[in-house]
């Protein structure tokens, strides 16, 4: 081969590298946010820089995507929406339809009472933010628990041997005394004494949200979610009710006053009707961590044929084909969210993205007295 027939071999190849290494892109101003992140030179403003989020990529842009889902959420009123030829007149007055807002459900793990967010959910309740809660049984007790006694913050490497030896108990970094779930038994055995005096001579059917709503009733505490979920009404279901410490209260007491029945079924027909009977209003499942309590929003939703809006937060990955790690169009496939909703999964510590939400969503929609 001569130089030149090689010469021009070698400009060829350069050439289509070239060609491959820098192919023409796609213009996408316009089509996608640029990505910038906080200038601190203008100062501290958190909101704003909870704003900046959105443009600053990876999980930060997904946490700045959920808050505008949730605002999106929250935002929501039938008066968005067309009337039907066929409304009543009820159906087409405007103040009726302004009335009728998005119904949200809030399912959230044990841990979560058991850490400070404890509060961010109370806040919730007592200002009824939200319609519906999903929790698992230490999602219950923790927060009565906490009425009566504190959880103190230890360390995730503190050795477990030692911990049992001081009666300690450890959940992640944080710590309760044994003693807590002793004042726990004292409190509640009373009540259910009283439950089953109540389901004996007055055939009080009890199911496990309507038990919640009596403990709740029973704490009178104002620093407890249930209490304020009691007060305003918000249903509080709990499918495992028996997994945990009030579990082992309802197993102590069966010896003791034996005869206690809580009716599961009941609450699965309450549950999914609270789904089932939403519309006209739209359904929003913000939920926090997996398991059960996300399970249960996303199977009520389904007999709805799917939620309008979705916000997971949680640290679980899909690969292991968990509920807990699901992505939201894992649920699409189901009928759990609709294929038009609007969704994001936020892969974050709920403890750090919540509060950061909240603050920009929920809150912002209460006029409080210090204000």
């Amino acid at each position: 081969m001569s130089d030149t027939v090689k010469e021009s071999a070698t400009i060829d190849a350069i050439a289509s590298a070239h060609s491959a290494a820098f192919k023409e892109s796609e213009n996408l101003q316009g089509k996608c946010l640029q990505i910038h992140g906080y200038d601190f030179n203008q100062g501290i403003n958190y909101p704003q820089l909870l704003q900046s989020m959105l443009t600053t990529g990876f999980q930060a842009s997904n946490l700045g995507d959920a808050i505008q889902v949730i605002n999106q959420m929250l935002d929501w009123s039938l008066a968005d929406e067309p009337v039907d030829e066929d409304s009543s007149n009820e159906e087409r007055d405007l103040g009726y339809r302004k009335s009728v807002t998005c119904k949200v459900f809030l399912g959230f793990t044990s841990n979560l009472i058991s850490s400070g967010v404890r509060d961010v959910v109370r806040f919730l309740c007592e200002h009824h933010l939200v319609h519906v809660i999903v929790t698992t049984t230490g999602g219950i007790e923790e927060d009565l628990i906490k009425c009566l006694a504190p959880t103190y913050k230890g360390d995730f490497s503190l050795p477990g041997a030692h911990l049992r030896s001081k009666g300690l108990n450890r959940i992640g970094n944080l710590l309760v005394p044994n003693d807590n779930y002793c004042k726990f038994e004292d409190w509640i055995i009373p009540i259910f004494d009283q439950m089953l005096k109540e389901q004996n001579e007055e055939n009080v059917l009890w199911t496990p949200s309507k038990l919640i709503a009596r403990l709740g009733k029973e704490i009178n505490n104002e620093s407890s979610y249930l209490y304020w979920a009691y007060k305003n009404n918000i249903p509080v279901f709990c499918p495992g009710l028996t997994d945990g410490s009030l579990g082992d209260m309802l197993y102590f007491h069966s010896f003791r006053n034996p005869g206690l029945i809580v009716d599961i079924v009941q609450d699965i027909r309450a549950m999914n009707g609270e789904a089932v009977h939403a519309s006209p209003s739209k359904t929003g499942m913000i939920i926090l961590g997996g398991g059960l309590p996300k399970h249960h929003i996303c199977n009520a939703n389904m007999m709805r044929n799917g939620a309008d809006y979705a916000v997971l937060i949680n640290t679980a990955q899909e690969f292991d084909g968990s509920d807990s790690g699901a992505r939201p169009d894992e649920a699409v496939s189901w009928g759990k969210i609709r294929g038009s909703a609007k969704t994001v999964k936020v892969h974050c510590d709920a403890t750090i993205a919540f509060p950061l939400i909240v603050a920009e969503t929920f809150a912002k929609r209460v006029k409080l007295d210090h204000q």
